[in-house]
């Protein structure tokens, strides 16, 4: 571990290879239909693993300038590539460049940042106050995960895994200072407690609000009103009500969801005569069919 930060000899033709390994691999975990609303499609939606990335080009350089130049390249050539890779593939072609423009924002940012964040190398105490920023981001994205993972099981599990174990390894390796590691520890050991807590009890962030069956509608086939009662089999997965929506003039079943899975969503008449639909839920999708 000590090599890998530190230990490396970071010369150009390696920063180019590794951010076009990098760059066709985040393509690639894009456009596989398996890993939605995994951690494997993470790195082409958030920083986590860019984090780790542009860490180990600062702390393997040898000047502050060369480390803002190999990490902007770095991240000038990973980046386009991400979209690149999908292009044929994608039905929006090269429309798919529409969602650079930020990463490139992020991209001219790294030079500043990188240039900066070399002097972590001199093992001063205010080395950590360039390093808790990056710790405090690192922990934003922990706390998203985390809690997607404690409320819809096991989704993002890994990356929080992930998130917590270089929050811990970042203070412990880019320090030799005894007295600056304990301080970086207790720093992450902190913001994991924090988020951690937050996001076992902010369930407000991590359901899933849809509605479900319209009135009448060629799936319900059911013409039905607030007189009705709707319910889970399970209630687990989450809440269910109707409701009138004024819009359409019709009645909805609307759902707060809090796990992924099957169930069965149960409607029942005044009469006492019950409809049934068999309800598949995903993390920001669902289907639904009456049996």
């Amino acid at each position: 571990m000590k090599k890998l930060f530190g230990g490396i000899n970071m010369t150009w033709k390696k920063v180019i290879l590794f951010a076009i390994l990098c760059g066709v691999y985040t393509g690639v975990m894009a456009l596989i239909p398996a890993t939605k609303d995994t951690s494997f499609r993470d790195i082409s939606i958030s920083f986590e693993w860019w984090i780790l990335f542009a860490i180990l080009i600062i702390v393997n350089s040898k000047t502050p300038l060369d480390s803002a130049l190999k990490v902007f390249v770095f991240f000038l050539i990973s980046q386009p590539l991400v979209y690149l890779v999908q292009v044929p593939f994608s039905p929006d072609g090269f429309g798919l460049f529409r969602y650079y423009p930020a990463w490139f924002e992020w991209t001219l940012l790294t030079f500043p940042m990188a240039f900066v964040g070399h002097y972590m190398k001199r093992d001063k105490w205010w080395g950590l106050l360039i390093l808790a920023p990056m710790l405090l981001f690192l922990g934003f994205h922990y706390l998203g995960f985390f809690g997607e993972a404690v409320h819809f099981f096991p989704n993002h599990l890994l990356s929080a895994l992930f998130c917590a174990v270089t929050l811990i390894v970042y203070p412990m390796f880019i320090f030799r200072d005894k007295r600056i590691r304990i301080a970086g520890l207790i720093l992450s050991i902190l913001i994991l407690i924090a988020a951690s807590v937050y996001g076992v009890l902010d369930q407000r962030s991590h359901t899933y609000d849809t509605s479900l069956l319209s009135s009448g509608g060629e799936i319900c086939a059911v013409d039905y009103d607030d007189s009705y009662k709707v319910y889970l089999e399970d209630p687990s997965f989450g809440d269910v009500h109707i409701g009138y929506e004024e819009k359409i003039e019709s009645y909805l079943v609307y759902a707060s969801f809090k796990k992924t899975g099957d169930t069965v969503l149960v409607l029942e008449a005044p009469t006492g005569e019950k409809y049934y639909y068999d309800l598949s839920v995903e993390r920001d999708s669902y289907t639904v069919r009456k049996q």
